[in-house]
């Protein structure tokens, strides 16, 4: 006997009695589930052996066992159905969104392609006295299309019909299919970890900690991704989303959104492209020269250290003085920042900007202006559709944007000066040398509202303390004794929220132990081009220019004669996260990262 082994009515022998009588009462019902699931498969099996004359017309696909459909029926998509397939054999290639058995000799199904695109299906077993070379469709085949598990992914042979009156439940309403073929090419389980109905309904917890069990004496909790037989689906947690990230995906809500987001981005670049942008694509990875510090997020690079860039700042203006005019550039920045809410992401899309300035840095200022505008002009009529499918799910308003000539430009002491005199109580006393909070962005996004008429505008002429060293100073204004200079740098808000500069800290900051600089910055303004202003403002912040890092970006601007220049980085994901008024930026982005989440 093992001398360390634990005595016999030690207090850690096992579980308690209560606790065995639920471990023994959850493995019955996960039993009884496995043991349905097995009926109703092998029922589907038993209906195929039968001397069945449609045998041939429907079943699981099997390399040896491929669809066979009628020479005359042709490929056909959701989307395209119309006047001219009525009466026509069409194949259909979906996903069996719901099936339900009427009678032995009638069964509906909803049959769906991307997004919400789903129709109506009707399979009727065919007459005993059916004429002769009809095509037959049998008692077990109606069974056995009608007990197809949910989300399976089907191939289907059916006439095209006008139903007795629209399909309400369906996307496309005026027309049903009559199916002869039924194939079935991918089953799905017969327990869902997601269903449908709830990955289609909006979420509201965006957490990311797992749910407790319950302790011994409380009911556990209905899981949110149960199937509705007892009334709506519940709303699923956004950890539930992302633990079954095929059907979170399927959701037409979030296909929508997809396409929302990537319409933003061809946007982006070709409005870009049409005025002489030139793309360019910054790295990922960068050295500790670069950047460094607790918020950039380190990884082994063979014999030394490097780093995921948090922004392709540096590279856009290298670009410039490389002897491009005008660059952009979209891609993945990452932000090492343990920031748990729903407007931030450790990996987020930029969709970056740099330009050559000719004579005033309001050149910059509007070019980026006119991007953004002319994205949300855009999309809200290229995806009236989708916008639509969004806020059956999300209800917002439509944005409110200035209309072409009377754009909305704040500075940010009038901003100030307008949430003292006309915001919330709190705000009385708000400083013109003091970044803004988010709770201030909202309350004077709600102000501009109200007195403007617009939910976007640009906020103009920032403090230099609430901007990084190389954002050039406003050259014709003097501040006030003990006041903050002003930088020729702005930010854009919509409604209520910036979508211009995504940081939730201080714009950069020291780390002296290791003497290397944060940068934290993600924002719009003129850039400082020449190299001993450029040290003196380095200086003014309390660094040293001679720094790693710090001396490699100056550099830059001794090796030759760069031209002024400014630009902006946009976030992607706030962009749509706040277009379409979304509860988080979450929802907007593919694959969310966040300090609690690295799968899927």
């Amino acid at each position: 006997m093992d001398p360390k082994a634990p005595e016999a009515g030690a207090a850690d022998a096992g579980p308690s009695k209560s606790a065995l009588k639920k471990a023994e009462a959850k493995a019955k019902k996960e039993a009884l589930k496995a043991q349905r699931a097995a009926e109703r498969a092998a029922t589907q099996v038993a209906a195929i052996q039968l001397d069945d004359p449609s045998k041939d017309f429907y079943g699981r696909v099997t390399p040896t066992s491929p669809a066979a459909f009628s020479p005359d029926a042709r490929e056909a998509h959701l989307r395209d159905l119309g006047a001219e397939h009525e009466g026509k054999s069409v194949i259909i290639r979906g996903w069996l969104q719901n099936s339900r058995i009427q009678s032995a000799k009638m069964a509906f199904i909803e049959l769906r392609e991307e997004g919400n695109w789903a129709v109506q299906g009707v399979v009727l077993a065919s007459a005993p006295d059916a004429p002769e070379g009809t095509h037959p469709v049998s008692r077990p085949m109606v069974k056995y299309i009608g007990s197809t598990n949910a989300e399976s992914f089907v191939a289907v042979e059916a006439v095209v019909k006008k139903p007795y009156e629209p399909v309400k439940s369906c996307r496309v309403a005026d027309w049903e299919l009559h199916l002869t073929r039924f194939f079935l090419v991918a089953p799905a389980p017969a327990m869902l970890g997601l269903t449908m109905a709830a990955a289609n309904r909006a979420v509201t917890n965006f957490s990311d900690e797992e749910v407790k069990p319950a302790a011994e004496g409380e009911e556990a909790a209905k899981p949110a991704e149960a199937a509705a037989e007892s009334g709506p689906a519940p709303a699923a947690s956004m950890l539930t989303h992302l633990d079954n990230i095929a059907m979170h995906k399927r959701a037409p809500v979030q296909q929508a959104i997809a396409d929302i987001r990537m319409e933003a981005k061809h946007l982006f670049r070709s409005y870009l492209r049409e005025r002489g942008f030139k793309e360019f694509e910054p790295p990922c990875l960068i050295g500790a020269s670069s950047e460094g510090g607790a918020n950039v997020f380190r990884l082994p690079y063979f014999n030394q250290e490097a780093f995921l860039a948090q922004s392709p700042q540096f590279y856009k203006q290298f670009e410039i003085a490389g002897g491009r005019k005008r660059v952009f550039s979209i891609g993945p920045v990452f932000r090492a920042e343990n920031s748990n809410t729903p407007r931030h992401m450790t990996e987020f899309t930029g969709l970056d900007l740099e330009m050559e300035i000719k004579e005033d840095y309001t050149e910059v200022r509007d070019m980026l202006e006119g991007v953004l505008l002319h994205m949300f002009r855009s999309l809200q009529e290229n995806c009236k559709e989708e916008i639509a499918l969004v806020r059956s799910v999300y209800p917002s308003e439509d944005i409110l944007l200035p209309e072409p000539g009377k754009e909305v430009r704040l500075t940010f002491a009038e901003g100030q000066k307008l949430l003292r005199e006309e915001g919330p109580e709190e705000f009385r006393n708000v400083s013109d040398d003091e970044d803004m909070s988010t709770p201030q962005e909202k309350a004077l996004g709600a102000l501009v509202r109200k007195k403007f008429n617009t939910d976007f505008y640009v906020l103009d002429k920032f403090p230099e303390t609430a901007r990084p060293f190389y954002a050039k100073l406003d050259p014709l204004h003097e501040p006030k004794e003990g006041g903050a200079k002003l930088c020729l740098a702005y930010d854009f808000c919509l409604r209520g929220q910036e979508i211009l500069s995504v940081r939730p800290l201080p714009p950069f900051r020291y780390k002296f132990e290791t003497n290397q600089l944060i940068l934290e910055s993600y924002q719009g303004g003129q850039r400082i081009n020449d190299p001993d202003e450029l040290e003196e403002r380095i200086r003014a912040k309390g660094i040293d220019p001679k720094s790693p890092g710090i001396c490699d970006y100056v550099d830059v601007f001794r090796q030759v004669g760069v031209p002024p220049h400014g630009g902006g980085g946009i976030g992607l994901d706030r962009v749509v996260a706040w277009l379409l008024a979304l509860p988080s930026v979450h929802l907007a982005s593919y694959y969310p990262r966040t300090p609690k989440r690295l799968l899927p």
